[in-house]
């Protein structure tokens, strides 16, 4: 129905000239541009070599390529480079995909890539229309109008959340900047009111508690309201109202190094964007809470960590979330130490499934099974997104202050219907952010419990439940083994020193991880600590601690620059 009605779109009045233009607010990276210039197209971690051949032609097999590619973020990096040989590519690339898919008949025709494609042209509309002749010129205004009615017609469609908020945001930059398509503002304006109230909650969370597509959700909002005000119109007093509740979240979610907290598919975030979508918003409230978004927070000192202590999303919103309950992630300044190996879903289908799953981030795992599981792939869905199945029904948070530090104590019950086992985890942090001290316990509750647990000791041939409490290491950090294996010696760019050290319940080891994130052509490699152990007993406890070593001063000078990506080096 997206083709048959972009068909029909095609019939109505185009729109012929700009009535004003929003100023361009999208952040591209000149070092990526060049590369597209260059001929090296990366997209969704493909990358394609072909310095003679239009962006058009890249191989799509994989949906992630062909989103990335048709939303035209791309124009982005092309205007960041900004010189005549940018423009003209960009100039080239817009009317060949007019040429190519215009008529509608083909990709590229959902409301969410729809509204990110009209708000990259409208933004750089007059670096794309400069020199151009009349005949590009009206192409390009009537595929605006095409997709603007398109976007009237079929923004309904697209999944609450992010997609149909770059929808609702794509109809309003158009229904304002293009003559002829003022019709179209009133009903996108309330359509994005009536979303801020729905599918943004109380605390300025979301349902697929992703904290990267908040921030998305975060900059659409304040894009949308600086378009309707320079407008001369009034934004929704909803609208005003859901960025003043996402900006203290946000803040929650971030490092002590900048970066968002990497949970449910999302990463850290396009450097500097967060800062710039802040101070856009103008809002400065600090969080209220150290528990946003069902995300717990300590940040002692220089130290900030960040767990997920709330049950996984459900139904279409777990559609990228990830089987994490009680995981960690430690940023020690600007230096990350403990995270997640973070979403795979740009390297294909078998990483994406790898990275969901419960090993590959910062918690406690029986060996063999997810705290979440995957179901089957659902029909609404392709074959590689399945929706998480038999979450934890109960998951708790409790913060306590000590004499010396914080608390916070979590449990859920993911286990408990294979093996009738409740994880619960204590995390303490000193007041200087110096140690944490860390205890996780798998144990029956019930009688119920131990006749699971008792079917699943005699299914391992009575050699007890395998588990494996596991801290994945920032690639940066250079881990070492010492004292007789029973500690890890990490040492951080900055000049950090930090110690693990455990109680001998369990056997301590170095294995390889991997540490996946945007913008990379595969995931960097770098390690994990690993405690493992068995056991047959109703309760089982561990102790571990992870603290600075004696001669690390409390503050270093860090000035060590952060890793390049692949489009840097």
């Amino acid at each position: 129905m997206h083709r048959v009605h972009a068909r029909r779109a095609a019939r109505v009045r185009p729109a012929t000239a700009f009535v004003q233009q929003p100023e361009p607010r999208t952040i591209g990276r000149m070092a990526r541009g060049r590369q597209l210039l260059a001929g090296d197209y990366l997209f969704s971690g493909v990358l394609t070599e072909a310095p003679d051949k239009s962006v058009w032609d890249v191989p799509a097999n994989n949906a992630l390529v062909l989103d990335e590619l048709h939303g035209c973020t791309w124009l982005d990096d092309l205007v960041a480079v900004g010189d005549v040989r940018a423009r003209e590519k960009a100039q080239m690339w817009v009317q060949d995909w007019i040429d190519r898919y215009g008529d509608g008949r083909t990709v590229g025709w959902t409301p969410d890539t729809v509204g990110r494609r009209l708000i990259r042209w409208i933004n750089h509309g007059l670096f794309l229309l400069r020199g151009t002749d009349s005949e590009s010129s009206k192409a390009y205004f009537r595929s605006l109008g095409q997709q603007t009615i398109f976007l009237s017609r079929r923004w309904h469609t697209a999944t609450p959340g992010l997609q149909r908020f770059e929808a609702i945001t794509g109809m309003i930059y158009a229904g304002l900047s293009l003559e002829g398509m003022e019709q179209y503002v009133a009903p996108a304006v309330q359509a994005l009111a009536d979303d801020c109230t729905t599918a943004i909650d109380a605390v300025g969370g979301i349902a697929t508690r992703n904290p990267e597509a908040l921030l998305e959700v975060f900059t659409l909002l304040n894009w949308a309201t600086l378009a309707i005000s320079e407008a001369g119109q009034t934004p929704p007093i909803s609208v005003q109202n859901a960025i003043d509740r996402i900006a203290p979240t946000l803040r929650a979610l971030r490092h002590s190094d900048g970066g968002l907290a990497r949970f449910h598919g999302g990463g850290r975030g396009v450097e500097g964007r967060l800062d710039h979508a802040l101070a856009t918003s103008r809002n400065k409230t600090i969080p209220s809470s150290s528990f946003l978004m069902g995300f717990a927070r300590l940040s002692p000192g220089r130290l900030s960590l960040i767990v997920d202590a709330a049950a996984p999303p459900k139904g279409d919103a777990s559609v990228n979330a990830h089987a994490c309950t009680l995981a960690f992630e430690l940023t020690s300044g600007r230096r990350a130490l403990i995270v997640n190996c973070g979403s795979g879903q740009s390297f294909g289908p078998e990483w994406r499934r790898a990275g969901r799953a419960t090993p590959s981030h910062s918690t406690l795992c029986i060996d063999g099974y997810s705290s979440s599981r995957l179901g089957r792939p659902s029909k609404l869905y392709t074959v590689a997104q399945e929706l998480l199945v038999d979450r934890p029904k109960r998951v708790q948070c409790e913060f306590s202050r000590l004499d010396d530090g914080d608390r916070v104590e979590l449990s859920h019950n993911g286990f408990q219907p294979t093996h009738g086992l409740t994880h619960a985890r204590t995390l303490d942090v000193t007041l200087d952010g110096r140690g944490i001290a860390g205890e996780d316990l798998i144990t029956t509750l019930d009688a119920d419990d131990e006749t699971r647990f008792a079917k699943a000791v005699e299914k391992s041939n009575l050699e007890g439940i395998r588990f494996s409490i596991r801290f994945h290491l920032h690639p940066d950090v250079d881990a070492m083994i010492d004292l007789g294996s029973a500690a890890v010696s990490l040492a951080l760019k900055s000049g950090e020193i930090w110690v693990f050290r455990h109680d001998g319940v369990a056997e301590l080891s170095l294995e390889p991880s991997v540490y996946m994130e945007n913008g990379r052509l595969k995931p960097r490699a770098t390690k994990q600590v690993v405690l493992s152990a068995r056991t047959m007993n109703y309760a089982t406890r561990v102790r571990w601690s992870l603290t600075k070593a004696q001669d690390t001063p409390d503050v270093v000078r860090d000035l060590a620059p952060a890793q390049p990506t692949d489009l840097d080096d």
